[in-house]
């Protein structure tokens, strides 16, 4: 009995011992062509800091952040369109005297001018010059504006979160590419390990030179797996380099946060509704369409525009001219335009923009039931992956309790090689399934936020 058990003991060691070898030599097992690990001071990189980086260096995103300032300016200026102007005037004008005879013939003043619209030979101007205009086409003008605004802020705010979705789907994208490669590389380890037992076994004569050949290609399926791990790490970290980085080969590791929990649907719902970008941008559309059928309409109705006018206007630059006549005066006057006739175009100019207006309303209720399938679409994703998470957790534990217990049977000769690389195979699915999920999740509860402005 002792002797028997020393014979399966003994085999179940130097499994032990050759797996612990291999494991501690993993690091090692890079192809030739793979990426450099990360230097020890590269820099660490959480989400929000991923986010606030892309926003520095996105060119689309600085493009809407133009747009948007420059649309504030826009409304500006249309308010100052609403206050009166003041214009300082200094003008010297000469005229060409008119000679012995006017224009009609007759004798004439030598200080006459030749030009019947001018006042005298040298008249000189300085006043200060008040305009105003007041009008529904004005107020209409800043209405308008103020809408324009409104559709800037909500474009910057839907660049603002397409470059989130961005940031957030390239960050996990490589955050699940480094995982893989250190669930790869366990994997190789593990082959490595099963093929130095598998050689014991034969050098003891306890089994056969084709559970060898196995385990070689096992190992060997598991450095392309590995090589090809490396390789998409890489990439990803370049992708996302471009979007963080002045240099997108710069070494940095990620910095994975915690899981947040899922919010209720009700609370998703209300955020929904009241902070969604699209929507928003469709309201502020709506608006300006219908401004623009007001500000057409207003053709039809006359403007009103006032001056004042204070200063100079004489013959002399000073304030009093000869025989003591004082220069310095003021004028004032009002307008009344009223609109008449121009041949329909106005009437035109009103259909146009009624057009455009019902073309918005169109988008509006477009964008109204795309947001509600939405809501419904991405719930649903981040319900099921946060469900599949704890069912994820459970097969990694199960596969890797089947492994250990598949590596004690193959050590005392009850299992066979086939066994323990399905076992080996199983683990490995078993993880990328769960960092898959993980990413799932994190992915569809980013794109739930994004769609309620929660990020």
């Amino acid at each position: 009995m002792r002797l028997t058990y020393l014979m399966l003991r003994v085999p179940f060691i130097a499994f032990a011992f050759s797996l612990t070898t291999a494991l501690a030599q993993q690091g090692s097992i890079t192809p030739a062509a793979g990426p450099a690990p990360p230097s020890p001071a590269a820099a660490s990189i959480t989400l929000e800091q991923a986010i606030v980086r892309a926003r520095a260096n996105e060119p689309n995103f600085a493009a809407a952040v133009a747009a948007s300032r420059v649309s504030a300016l826009n409304l500006s200026i249309a308010r100052a369109a609403l206050l009166p102007s003041a214009v300082y005037h200094s003008q010297m004008l000469y005229t060409q005297g008119g000679g012995p005879t006017n224009f009609f013939g007759s004798a004439a003043s030598p200080s006459a001018p030749r030009f019947i619209a001018n006042n005298t030979i040298h008249e000189y101007t300085s006043q200060a010059v008040i305009n105003e205009t007041l009008g529904l086409q004005q107020v209409t003008a800043a209405s308008r504006a103020s809408a324009a605004d409104a559709v800037a802020k909500a474009e910057l705010e839907i660049a603002r979160r397409g470059l989130v979705a961005t940031v957030t789907g390239s960050f996990y994208q490589a955050l699940a590419a480094d995982r893989k490669v250190a669930v790869a590389r366990r994997a190789a380890g593990e082959a490595a390990g099963f093929t130095n037992l598998a050689q014991q076994r034969e050098s003891a004569r306890e089994g056969a030179h084709a559970d060898v050949v196995k385990a070689q290609l096992q190992q060997q399926q598991r450095d392309r797996d590995l090589a090809d791990a490396l390789l998409g790490a890489q990439k990803s970290h370049l992708d996302l380099g471009v979007l963080l980085l002045p240099d997108p080969r710069t070494p940095y590791t990620l910095a994975p946060g915690s899981l947040s929990p899922l919010p209720t649907r009700a609370e998703v719902e209300d955020s929904a509704m009241r902070f969604n970008p699209e929507l928003n941008h469709a309201l502020a559309a709506l608006r300006v369409s219908t401004l623009d059928v007001t500000a057409a309409r207003a053709a039809y109705l006359p403007d009103l525009a006032l001056n004042f006018t204070y200063g100079i206007d004489a013959g002399q630059f000073a304030f009093n001219g000869r025989d003591g006549v004082k220069n310095l005066g003021y004028s004032a006057s009002a307008t009344l335009d009223i609109p008449v006739w121009d041949w329909l175009s106005t009437q035109h100019r009103v259909r146009q923009s009624e057009i455009l207006r019902d073309a918005a309303h169109t988008v509006l209720t477009a964008t109204q039931r795309l947001l509600i399938a939405q809501l419904d679409e991405f719930y649903a994703e981040a319900s099921t992956a946060r469900n599949q998470l704890e069912s994820l957790d459970q097969s990694v534990q199960t596969a890797a309790e089947s492994l250990r217990l598949t590596g004690l049977r193959y050590s005392a000769g009850e299992a066979t090689v086939l066994e323990v690389v399905d076992a080996q195979n199983s683990l490995t699915a078993s993880e990328i399934s769960r960092e898959d999920g993980t990413i799932r999740y994190q992915v569809a509860l980013a794109n739930l936020q994004l769609l309620t402005g929660a990020i």
